[in-house]
C-alpha cells in the first residue's frame, strides 16, 4: 500500500489530480524494486495525508525515484492502452469526438511520461517504440507464428524499466539479471492477459494472440512456469538492501496470478524449480465450484471423516458507532495485542496481533501453500527473504 499510495501522490505532484487514473498494480513493482535496491536513509518514506480510498486515514508511502520511475512508466504504458483501444474501435471510442479526446488524452501522457523519465536519465522512447511495434507484429501473425514473437515487445519495455531501477539504486551490477526478470515479468503479463481474456475474445471477435497463433492453454501455461522459475532465479542473481516484499510480489504473488488464469494450484518452493501443479476439480466434484457448493448437504461426513459440525448462526452485528466504542476498549485493555478476543463488530472470536508474528521455524514460514506435498523438504526461505509476511 506504501507503494501504490505513493506512485498515485507522484502522479498528481508531477502530472496533476487527473493522471491518478494510471495509477496500476504492474507499475508499482518498479518502485518496489527500486526501494529493495537502495540503502535505507531518513526520508525514504512520508506520512501522506488522509485519502477517501483509505477511509480518510493518514499513511506512510514510499517516495523518491523509484515512484516517480513508477509513474512515467505507468503513464506511457497507459497511453499506449488507450491508442490501442482507440484503434480497435472499443465502446465509446468508435464515436470520433471520444476518440479525438482520447488520443489527445494519450499525447499529453506520452510528453508527461517522457518529461519525468528524461529528469531519471530514462528514455521513456524504448516503451513507445515497443508499443508501436506490437500493432505491427499482431497485423502479421497468424497460425503458426510462436507465440514469444508476439511477447517480445512486451518484454522489452518492461525489461528496461525493471533494469532502469538498479540504475537509480546506485547498483549497476543488478541491471542485467533484472533485465531478464523484466523480460519475463513482461512475458507473463502479455500471457496471462491473453489466457483470461481468450473466451471473451472469442465471444466478441477481438484478437487474441492465443486464437490468432493457434497456441493450446497447455503451451501457455508451459511457457508461464518457464518465466516463473527464470523469474525467481533472475532475482537471486541480484544484490538487495531488503528483498523481501520483491519476493512476495515477483516470486508468490505471481505464481498466484498464474494460478488463478489457468484453474491450478501450485508451491513456489521447490528446491529443484520444477512446479507441482494440480487441476482444480469441477464444481461437485469435493470442492467448491465457480458458483457454490456442490449440491446436497455440506455438513455431511465424507469416506471415512467423522460428522462436520454446522457452523455458530450469524450474530447481530453492532453498529458503526457501539462497535467504536468497543474497539477503543479493547485497544486500551490491550485485548486487541495478546489473547483472543470478540471483533467489535461481528462478535467472532479472533486472536491477538501478537499470535499473528509468532514464525515458529522456517519450514513454518514457508507452508504458503497446503497438499503439495512437503514444501518444507525444499524450502530454502533463508535464502529468499521468506518469514512470517509470506
Amino acid at each position: 500500500m506504501a507503494h501504490l499510495c505513493g506512485l498515485c501522490l507522484a502522479l498528481r505532484s508531477d502530472h496533476g489530480q487527473f493522471a491518478r487514473i494510471v495509477t496500476n498494480y504492474d507499475g508499482l513493482i518498479v518502485s518496489v524494486l527500486t526501494e529493495a535496491q537502495s540503502a535505507r536513509t531518513t526520508g525514504w518514506r512520508r506520512t501522506a495525508g488522509p485519502c477517501p480510498l483509505r477511509a480518510m486515514r493518514t499513511a506512510p508511502v514510499a517516495r523518491g525515484e523509484g515512484a516517480r520511475l513508477a509513474a512515467a512508466v505507468s503513464l506511457v504504458l497507459a497511453s499506449a492502452k488507450v491508442r490501442d483501444h482507440v484503434a480497435d474501435g472499443d465502446g465509446l471510442l468508435k464515436r470520433r469526438p471520444v476518440a479525438a479526446a482520447a488520443r489527445r488524452v494519450a499525447a499529453g501522457w506520452d510528453r508527461a511520461g517522457a518529461r519525468t523519465g528524461a529528469r531519471l536519465g530514462f528514455d521513456t522512447a524504448l516503451l513507445v517504440d515497443a508499443v508501436d511495434r506490437q500493432t505491427g507484429i499482431e497485423l502479421l501473425a497468424g497460425p503458426g507464428t510462436p507465440l514469444l514473437t508476439i511477447t517480445e515487445p512486451t518484454e522489452t519495455a518492461t525489461a528496461a524499466a525493471f533494469a532502469h531501477t538498479a540504475i537509480l539504486a546506485g547498483r549497476p551490477q543488478n541491471a542485467e539479471p533484472l533485465a531478464e526478470a523484466g523480460r519475463l515479468f513482461g512475458r507473463l503479463a502479455h500471457l496471462l492477459d491473453a489466457v483470461e481474456d481468450q473466451e471473451a475474445d472469442a465471444a466478441s471477435s477481438a484478437w487474441n494472440p492465443l486464437t490468432a497463433t493457434g497456441t493450446s492453454r497447455a503451451e501457455a501455461r508451459r511457457l508461464c512456469d518457464d518465466a516463473l522459475r527464470g523469474v525467481r532465479l533472475a532475482l537471486r542473481d541480484a544484490e538487495f538492501t531488503d528483498d523481501k516484499l520483491a519476493h512476495v510480489l515477483l516470486v508468490h504473488e505471481l505464481r498466484q496470478s498464474v494460478d488463478r488464469a489457468f484453474g491450478t494450484t501450485a508451491c513456489p518452493h521447490r528446491a529443484d524449480g520444477l512446479i507441482l501443479d494440480r487441476t482444480v476439480p469441477p464444481s461437485g466434484m469435493g470442492q467448491r465450484g465457480s458458483f457454490g457448493p456442490p449440491p446436497g448437504n455440506p455438513f455431511a461426513p465424507g469416506p471415512g471423516s467423522p460428522p462436520q459440525p454446522p457452523p455458530e448462526p450469524p450474530r447481530d452485528r453492532r453498529g458503526l458507532i457501539a462497535g467504536c466504542l468497543v474497539w477503543a476498549g479493547l485497544a486500551c485493555t490491550c485485548q486487541m495485542c495478546c489473547g483472543t478476543f470478540n471483533d467489535p463488530w461481528s462478535h467472532q472470536r479472533r486472536e491477538g496481533l501478537c499470535s499473528q508474528c509468532d514464525c515458529g521455524d522456517c519450514c513454518e514460514a514457508c507452508d504458503c501453500c497446503s497438499n503439495c506435498g512437503d514444501c518444507c523438504d525444499s524450502c530454502d526461505c533463508c535464502d529468499c527473504g521468506c518469514d512470517c509476511s509470506c
